[in-house]
């Protein structure tokens, strides 16, 4: 088998007719090549089908093209709930249109922090993007130990000591949305409105809860019970909460496939939706939603998008703009949520 011979640098500044040196700066990417060099380079790299090496790349723009993402979740929900695929393909889009490449990174045991931890520490990634944090997580110290920028998935619970350098998070209006499920619900008549919450150690569940009870701020404690975002946890939860008040006659749901194993114990117990409960979820992820029996009313927030957004935010964070006059400083994001009726509520 004859080796494969692939085009050099040296190969690309013969062909262009300038320098080595030259032909490096154009090819990744520097400054101070006049325009006609510049074109003569990119045409010779062209003609060529010449390939940088990212390891020479990287010691000239200081740069991996390359960002991690991290989840702090186990394999077995990364891979089963439909909630990440969603904004994996959002970060995954917009990092594919500026060329970086998404390092994916999941954390099943403490082992995997300490595993995390040096390969950021490595230099092998310019940022990171962490998503599904709870209260104890220390994703971010790990990555502010390594000395690299971060945007957050969802609302930090923590205090920022430095107020000049505060953390960059992309979030949706949770507690609103949560309010506008309640409302719903209220506006059908429903007056025995049960909640079946997230992990209570996660800013997004919190603040669902929290938009639940500024509706009705007097429901009994027999009416909320906690979930794990699974459908298991959220038929555990529906199973509980029927258990301790069997004539209630709405249920929200603080995640569309929680409210999936909810809708499969209402129905196994004879209760018909929406007649007997009616049922919202939060999310609107269509592949539960449009799915479940019948299919469910829910909050949506746009997943993929908020993925898109955190890839925005750290790359210009990476690479800010040369003239930042009239350049709005960086700062979070709130998405809005909108309610989308279907026939279960």
């Amino acid at each position: 088998m004859i080796p494969v011979t692939r085009p050099t640098l040296e190969a690309v500044a013969a062909r262009a007719g300038v320098s080595r040196a030259t032909a490096s700066r154009v090819v990744n990417g520097g400054a101070g090549v006049r325009g006609p060099l510049a074109e003569r380079v990119r045409q010779a790299v062209a003609e060529l089908d010449y390939v940088p090496n990212q390891a020479a790349r990287t010691l000239v723009t200081r740069h991996n093209d390359a960002i991690a993402v991290i989840v702090a979740e186990p394999e077995a929900r990364f891979f089963t709930d439909p909630f990440f695929a969603r904004q994996i393909r959002g970060i995954s889009r917009e990092l594919s249109t500026y060329d970086n490449q998404l390092v994916l990174l999941l954390t099943n045991a403490a082992s995997d922090y300490e595993r995390v931890g040096r390969y950021l520490s490595g230099g092998h990634v310019d940022g990171a993007l962490l998503f599904s944090l709870h209260t104890d997580d220390s994703l971010t110290a790990l990555a502010r130990d390594a000395g690299i920028p971060i945007v957050v998935g969802g609302r930090p619970t923590w205090r920022d000591q430095d107020a000049g350098h505060r953390t960059l998070y992309v979030d949706c209006d949770n507690r609103g949305g949560a309010r506008d499920a309640v409302r719903h619900l209220l506006g059908r008549g429903r007056r025995r409105i049960a909640h079946i919450a997230g992990p209570l150690d996660q800013p997004a569940s919190v603040d669902r809860l929290n938009g639940f009870r500024d509706v009705l701020p007097d429901t009994a404690a027999g009416l909320i019970a906690a979930g794990d975002f699974t459908p298991e946890g959220g038929a555990r939860a529906m199973a509980e909460l029927l258990e301790r008040s069997p004539d209630l006659d709405g249920v929200f749901a603080a995640s569309d496939v929680m409210a999936s194993g909810a809708l499969r114990v209402l129905r196994d117990t004879g209760r018909r939706v929406p007649d007997d409960v009616a049922v919202v979820g939060f999310d609107d992820m269509v592949s539960v939603a449009e799915w479940t029996d019948p299919p469910l009313t829910t909050v949506r927030q746009d997943i993929e998008e908020m993925g898109r957004l955190m890839a925005r935010l750290l790359l210009r964070a990476l690479r800010p703009p040369a003239d930042p006059l009239g350049v709005p400083a960086l700062s979070s994001i709130v998405t809005p949520t909108r309610l989308v009726v279907r026939a279960s509520a």
